[in-house]
């Protein structure tokens, strides 16, 4: 009896062992497989909690960063304007001077400054040049304005004047930069315009042939040094605000 219980054990023994030996290959090959799946064990508090979709929420105080890879805001364009003091630099002549010692050359620089402070005032890029001014040879810019005073030998005489180069590259950009000075100067001064008395000087200005062709120019008369003494010298921003708001109804293509 003995013999034959222990020969039953063994044979139970080995059944288990083989039972045991085929389900070890059985989950080799299937949970990899993705035949079984695999359970984990654990409690409901263990439980991921399920996130209903919802409105997103916007922090106000933490605005969403612009991406780096924005474009930059543009900027605008800087327009290049050259102003001439009359008869101002080293080599030159002082201009017309009254029986009292007033010098055109005083009162063209006085009031070139004041241009020049004012439209750099408001972002333009100026250039403040002399009569004969090396860097006027083939200059370029948007505008080039040359600023001279009438003599103090015609009493009674007021007004001023503007003119371009006899022989203009582009008349009609030229003309209108014209215009825009006469109309916008005798608004501000209220000074008359003397088409009478523009000379060859002022149509043949020296300058008009040194610069680029392709740079609208004009010289502007702004005054007579004896009955417009009183503006020219007393009241210089005025006449440089006259000559500025010119400049920009050209530079910005206002109506003149």
């Amino acid at each position: 009896m003995k013999n034959t219980k222990a020969s039953a054990d063994v044979w139970i023994a080995a059944r288990v062992l083989r039972f045991l030996t085929l389900a070890s290959f059985v989950l080799a090959l299937g949970v990899p497989a993705g035949l079984i799946p695999i359970i984990m064990a654990g409690t409901s508090d263990d439980a991921a909690p399920v996130v209903q979709p919802g409105p997103a929420i916007i922090d106000l105080r933490n605005p969403t960063p612009t991406p780096t890879g924005a474009p930059p805001t543009p900027t605008r364009t800087v327009t290049r304007i050259g102003i001439i003091a009359g008869h101002s630099g080293p080599q030159n002549d002082t201009g017309a001077i009254c029986p009292d010692g007033l010098r055109e050359v005083d009162i063209n620089t006085d009031v070139a400054r004041r241009v020049v402070g004012q439209l750099k005032n408001k972002g333009w890029d100026v250039l403040l040049l002399e009569e004969f001014d090396p860097r006027l040879n083939n200059f370029q810019a948007d505008a080039l304005v040359s600023i001279h005073t009438d003599s103090c030998i015609y009493p009674g005489k007021t007004g001023f004047k503007v003119a371009r180069v006899e022989s203009s590259y582009a008349a009609d950009v030229e003309n209108r930069l014209v215009a825009c000075l006469s109309t916008r100067y005798a608004n501000r001064t209220g000074l008359p315009f003397d088409a009478n008395t523009i000379t060859y000087d002022m149509t043949r200005y020296h300058a008009f042939y040194e610069i680029d062709p392709t740079t609208p120019a004009a010289i502007i008369e702004i005054g007579f040094m004896l009955d417009d003494r009183e503006l020219l010298t007393q009241r210089p921003d005025l006449v440089a605000q006259g000559i500025v708001e010119g400049i920009l109804c050209f530079i910005n293509h206002e109506k003149p």
